[in-house]
């Protein structure tokens, strides 16, 4: 019996295995393109533009600077890469994740290491560094579903948490072309990448 299709060809024309991904098969390009055209709350947000996981990241990546100041600018990468695998398995919301059950976990958690092997960061982060990204992303949800998801303020408390009020009043969520965060998503990387 043939094996089913297990890869997907990229843009820049590698080939990934989805079920064994390697570093050498993971380029930038192909996560900014992809990201950047993933819409994040399944696209159910206000706006004229689907608000991305490009955009999610980077703003991620901006909250876990400002929540952890001189931090190293390789723990800042790995806040903009948190959610990397997204760029060929989508955005899944919570509750279809829980539903999926431990094999989306599984297949997420090999994409992720071989992002991170492929720009230099360890194949599983500290829990420390992976708990003050995982705050950070918290507070980008929080100000997601008040901004752009139709959440009320009680409600985005209930399900994200109380955020700090002088953090968050200084974030504005922004809804842009695809083209437009990709090519900002593709120079933070390079910029960071660089500082590491």
């Amino acid at each position: 019996m043939k094996q089913p299709r297990a890869w997907q060809r990229m843009l820049s024309g590698r080939r990934l295995d989805l079920l064994d991904p390697t570093p050498v098969d993971i380029e930038i390009e192909d996560i900014a393109h992809g990201l950047a055209f993933v819409a994040r709350w399944n696209g159910q947000t206000v706006g004229d533009w689907p608000y991305s996981v490009a955009e999610h990241s980077l703003l991620v990546e901006e909250i876990f600077a400002r929540q952890n100041p001189g931090i190293e600018a390789k723990w800042r990468l790995a806040a903009l890469l948190h959610d990397a695998p997204e760029y060929v398995l989508g955005d899944m919301i919570s509750p279809v994740k829980a539903a999926v059950g431990k094999d989306y976990g599984e297949l997420d958690a090999r994409l992720t290491a071989a992002v991170h092997l492929r720009f230099g960061l360890p194949a599983q982060l500290p829990v420390q560094i992976k708990k003050k990204i995982k705050a950070a992303d918290k507070v980008s949800a929080w100000l997601e579903a008040i901004q752009i998801a139709g959440f009320t303020k009680p409600e985005a408390d209930r399900f994200f948490g109380r955020q700090d009020y002088n953090l968050v009043s200084t974030l504005e969520i922004r809804l842009r072309p695809p083209v437009e965060v990709r090519a900002d998503y593709t120079a933070r990387h390079l910029a960071l990448l660089a500082a590491a």
